[in-house]
């Protein structure tokens, strides 16, 4: 079994609101070791690159979002002007670039045994208000994807977490330099992961 690597992008929500520390320290008093780290403001095509242009992912997001509202009973028309997949999948990526350029950034990569679960689970679902306490999100977001869609804005929750093995090594490639990330021995990991 080897480590695996996470980005975390702490949002400017949480960049505005102070939580920098609170929501970092989280992921290190689990054992997650922290890699590298960065305090940026990212640039537009950063973004862009760093969330999917195909179609499988603008449709992924706009059924989703389709789901969600007809769950509600909601017409997504009213707000998207369309009830096509891949147009509201477009939208939504634009208010996430816009989002992510609302203030600084601050840019982490952890490191450890099933990090992408660790990572995943510590953050909470990513609506909100669906979030257990507990989570980042659960304890300091309760953003609801009815209020972001009727306010034309994305939803705010606070962190970006790697979702997969996969996308965790794309996406600490495409934020940070293989000389910007440092790996080490935390003096916790022998009591942790002693070995045989």
């Amino acid at each position: 079994m080897t480590k695996q690597k996470a980005l975390l992008i702490i949002k400017p929500d949480a960049v505005q609101r102070g939580l920098i520390g609170v929501i970092l320290s989280r992921f290190e008093r689990v054992g997650l070791t922290v890699i590298g780290l960065k305090f940026t403001w990212a640039a537009p095509e950063k973004i862009k690159a760093h969330y999917p242009e195909t179609e499988a992912w603008f449709t992924k997001v706009g059924e989703r979002t389709l789901t969600n509202y007809a769950k509600k009973g909601l017409d997504a028309k009213t707000v998207f002007q369309t009830d096509d997949p891949v147009a509201i999948g477009k939208t939504v990526k634009q208010w996430l670039i816009d989002y992510l350029q609302e203030s600084a950034v601050l840019l982490a990569v952890v490191s450890g045994y099933d990090v992408i679960e660790i990572v995943r689970k510590l953050s909470g679902n990513t609506i909100p208000l669906l979030a257990a306490p507990g989570t980042v999100r659960g304890d300091f977001s309760h953003d609801t994807i009815d209020l972001a869609n009727a306010q034309n804005r994305p939803l705010r929750n606070l962190i970006h977490a790697s979702d997969t093995v996969e996308d965790g090594e794309k996406e600490v490639k495409l934020w940070f330099a293989d000389e910007e990330l440092f790996d080490y021995q935390r003096c916790d990991e022998t009591i942790m992961f002693p070995a045989r």
